[in-house]
């Protein structure tokens, strides 16, 4: 069939309309995010009037408002939840903030209040954009379909108007409407939004394709199989929605005592200020008393006993290439014990390599001269495979002869002239009309047994040789999952799109044994589930649309981000910005020294606390003496946590074995 049928004019109405691009929200769009800034600004415009000791009544304004930006949204959530019979830690710390100031420590109580707001605004802003992200994955399914009548009559129509049984045509270069199957034609389609296949996939009648893959060449008629709304590209939406939305709560070591804590502390104070006066006591010590007590056994130095180090890591990552994008995940990331990586764009580059360039010994050409004849028949082409056999020419600095009268067959491969002889590159099999004893078909068939795609090289009517074409393997591949195998007790599991012979060799290259082949997105999902039923806590490592579900239901996810969809990019929970995969597992030991600094400050700060609420208790400790411990193991905390900044700290990360 021909592929330069004529392209129908731009579609009219509700259809032109439908095909409206997406908006990515901006952090400055969420109120959460505007009140923090307002808090922010207010707070650093007030600390150095207040440092720098100009009058009360310059900086105490700025400092009022900053507690009211940033505080009034966590105190009335608070305030609801005290509705439904619950304490939060966020109006705990907006008290305790406002216990500050009452006592004159009106900086500490401020620096909470940013803090809290700021990481609010944090959340807030990740949920929005992930938001974006699978609401955009809606545009890789085209708005319209070209619907074929009874008489062979084109008619745009919104893809969501398809039907089972309809027949539409998908010229080339453009997106398949819905699921179905190729009733009549050929071409190549990209694939890899859904399966992550590196290479297009050629497609006849009786193949099936899917809605949202994009047809490189050649025309197809395909019979819609599937309604729209059920189609993989729309399974893979709801997907990554049911993940996100069910995927278990997940809260910092401290918050997970938050109730029984914040609880217990405002009915000690309550206590500590009530029983002495029923007694009889006098009103201004008891109310310093429960002053004090409050002040002191406030949980600011257990929560910058958690924060600094996270953000310490999080801060000594994103300097080396890893982005976190929250506290909540640089502590899961120290909990991990299974990996499942991707293939394609993971632990390959993603981009089709010529890998092995064979000469026939009976062609009696060189290595050279077989590579710059494909190349120059190759070059008018825009398949990735010839791109590929171009780019190895150039990368050997041969110079291609000009090549005339090009065609290009779907599935087949490419012909040309070249320097007046007819030289054509394509598939072995259509090329050698399915015969098997040629040596040709016998070096194509051990290539291909290595996992390369084979590409046969026939001059004017004579196989000359076979040219090996592959995704080439991260440099440090094999060293990253080496060292995943010792952080976790156990290889990860390779789980892709890719054809089972491709990725089996890879699997053994880089040394694993568990090869999960031919996965559409919910397969992948289904295995990182399985593993979890088995009580594992998984870390998926992919780059792709297909990947996004399995993404968003392992315990932690990570993208790569150089280049990684847009959808794996905001489900993932991190991104390797740089594409360095060796920095996953450094990423990972550092977030285990960070959950065990953690620990090692909870015990400081509880002491410290233990110690002044016993003496408030039994003695009499002075206002400004229980301050001073409080702000004292605040210090301590806060400066050991810092101790993850320094870039020692991601060498040693990255020396554990």
């Amino acid at each position: 069939m021909s592929s330069t049928l004529t392209r129908p004019a731009a579609p009219a109405g509700p259809v032109r309309d439908a095909v409206a691009a997406g908006r990515r929200t901006r952090i400055l769009a969420l109120p959460e995010a505007r009140w923090a800034a307002a808090a922010l600004v207010l707070f650093l415009s007030a600390l150095p009037l207040h440092l720098f000791g100009a009058p009360w009544w310059t900086w105490g304004p700025l400092y009022a408002l900053t507690y009211v930006a940033g505080g009034w949204e966590p105190g009335w959530e608070g305030l609801k939840a005290l509705r439904d019979k619950t304490l939060d830690v966020d109006l705990l710390m907006v008290v305790a903030a406002l216990g500050a100031a009452a006592i004159g420590q009106v900086l500490d109580g401020a620096l909470l209040i940013v803090i809290f707001a700021t990481s609010g605004a944090l959340e807030a802003f990740a949920t929005a954009r992930t938001a974006d992200s699978v609401r955009g994955l809606l545009d890789l399914a085209p708005a319209t379909a070209t619907r074929l009548g009874d008489g062979g009559a084109e008619e745009a129509v919104l893809t969501e108007q398809l039907r089972v049984g309809d027949v539409i045509l998908v010229r080339p270069g453009e997106r398949v409407g819905a699921d179905g199957r190729v009733l009549d034609g050929a071409g190549e389609v990209d694939q890899a939004t859904i399966t992550g296949e590196p290479l297009p996939v050629a497609k006849e009648r009786g193949d099936e394709v899917f809605a949202g893959t994009l047809n490189g060449t050649g025309a197809l008629r395909v019979t819609v199989e599937r309604d729209p709304s059920d189609s993989v590209i729309a399974r893979i939406v709801a997907m990554v929605e049911e993940a996100s939305g069910t995927k278990a709560p997940t809260q910092l070591f401290i918050e997970k005592v938050e109730q029984r804590y914040a609880i217990g502390m405002v009915a000690a104070t309550v206590a500590l200020f009530t029983l002495p006066l029923a007694f009889g006591a006098a009103l201004q010590p008891t109310l310093l008393r429960a002053m004090t007590f409050m002040i002191v056994a406030s949980p600011c130095a257990v929560v910058l006993a958690t924060m600094p180090p996270l953000l310490s890591a999080i801060a000594n990552a994103g300097r080396h290439g890893v982005l976190i994008k929250s506290a909540v995940v640089m502590e899961r990331l120290g909990q991990i014990d299974a990996v499942a990586l991707d293939k394609t764009g993971t632990l390959t580059e993603g981009t089709p390599r010529v890998t092995d360039i064979r000469p026939l010994s009976a062609s009696g050409l060189t290595a050279d001269t077989l590579l710059a004849f494909a190349a120059a028949a190759e070059h008018p082409s825009e398949h990735p495979l010839a791109r590929a056999v171009v780019d190895a020419a150039r990368t050997r600095g041969l110079v291609l002869p000009s090549a005339a009268g090009f065609t290009s067959a779907p599935g087949t491969g490419v012909t040309a002239t070249v320097e007046g002889r007819t030289v054509a590159v394509g598939s072995p099999a259509r090329l050698l009309n399915g015969r098997t004893d040629h040596a040709a078909a016998e070096l194509a068939a051990r290539l291909e047994e290595e996992g390369r795609t084979a590409a046969l090289v026939v001059l004017d009517g004579t196989p000359v040789g076979v040219l090996g074409i592959a995704d080439r393997l991260r440099t440090d591949a094999q060293d990253t999952v080496t060292r995943l195998t010792v952080l976790t007790g156990s290889a990860p599991v390779l789980v892709t799109g890719d054809n089972p012979r491709a990725a089996a060799h890879l699997g053994g290259e880089v040394g694993i044994d568990d090869v999960r082949a031919g996965l559409l997105p919910q397969d992948k999902v289904h295995a990182v589930k399985e593993m979890e039923r088995a009580g594992r806590k998984v870390l998926v490592v992919g780059d792709g649309v297909n990947d996004a579900p399995a993404l968003a239901a392992a315990h932690t996810g990570i993208a790569m981000g150089r280049a990684g969809s847009d959808l794996a990019l905001e489900t993932a929970d991190a991104v390797v910005v740089r594409d360095e995969l060796t920095t996953i597992p450094t990423v990972v030991a550092l977030s285990r020294r960070c959950r065990r600094l953690v620990v090692q400050n909870l015990v400081i700060a509880a002491v410290f606390i233990t110690g002044l609420v016993l003496w408030d208790l039994i003695g009499t400790l002075p206002l400004p003496l229980g301050v001073a411990g409080h702000e004292g193991s605040t210090v301590i905390v806060g400066l050991n946590g810092l101790r993850l900044l320094r870039d020692a700290a991601w060498r040693r990360a990255r020396s554990v074995e």
